[in-house]
């Protein structure tokens, strides 16, 4: 294939902004904060069985305090009921009944109040519990919230910078004949490289130099001669710095 060098000279400049264009790829598919956002969203998840355990142990505590509570009144209803009734009463034998009673609920009440003490330091480490799981997960939601909006940000970022190559790369290659620039796709798509400069008989697509008798044949092509790299297999282009 032919084609005029100075036609040949602009693929370094596709190649280059394809470099740039390939950096830009990379950078969509690993932005920092994707991984971090991730990371959180699954400790916050993780948070999900704790704390639905711990709201449920705390509701069957409030469940069990009111409980007492009720518990309580009743026996405090019974009491002074008793009480009334034995201050009322003129019988011997129904007084020491109501004191026997009386006695016996006032025990059942101071029971209950242990029972109701106990239970109460219970729901305040359960209420800690819940609160430190909800604070954490309160920070992480606020973590991931700011983390997406960097996300965002950096992905419009980068996407208007891909358009932005897409369109310097769209002006360049206009102006690259139709062979030559599908021999250069052809070529990078295989290879990973389209083309490069040789340079004081370096190919920039291998970064070796080119054999004695490599480095003959590239010399004596002529100018307009499309020539390969026999390492890379890019198209070298060739300057006053080939050292040819």
């Amino acid at each position: 294939m032919k084609a005029d060098p100075q036609l040949q000279r602009i693929l370094l400049d596709v190649q280059e902004i394809d470099n740039h264009i390939a950096v830009n790829r990379r950078a969509q598919a690993q932005i920092p904060e994707v991984a971090q956002r991730e990371s959180l969203a699954t400790e916050l998840t993780s948070f999900g069985p704790g704390f639905i355990a711990a709201n449920g142990a705390l509701e069957d505590l409030r469940a069990e305090i009111a409980r007492i509570e009720d518990d309580i009144k009743m026996v405090d209803a019974r009491l002074a009921q008793d009480i009334e009734r034995r201050d009322s009463s003129a019988s011997a034998k129904d007084i020491s009944g109501f004191e026997h009673e009386i006695a016996t609920l006032k025990t059942r009440k101071e029971a209950l109040e242990e029972s109701e003490l106990i239970v109460m330091e219970r729901l305040e480490a359960a209420e800690s519990e819940l609160a430190t799981i909800s604070a954490r997960r309160d920070e992480i939601t606020s973590q991931i919230s700011a983390l997406d909006s960097k996300i965002e940000a950096e992905q419009a970022r980068l996407s208007a910078e891909a358009r932005s190559l897409a369109t310097e790369r769209a002006t360049v290659t206009t102006t690259v004949p139709a062979d030559l620039l599908a021999l250069y796709e052809k070529q990078r798509e295989r290879y990973g490289i389209g083309a490069a400069l040789l340079t004081r008989g370096v190919s920039g697509g291998s970064g070796v130099a080119l054999t004695a008798s490599d480095l003959d044949s590239v010399r004596h092509a002529a100018p307009d001669d499309v020539v390969l790299c026999p390492d890379s297999s890019c198209i070298l282009i060739r300057t006053e710095e080939s050292g040819l």
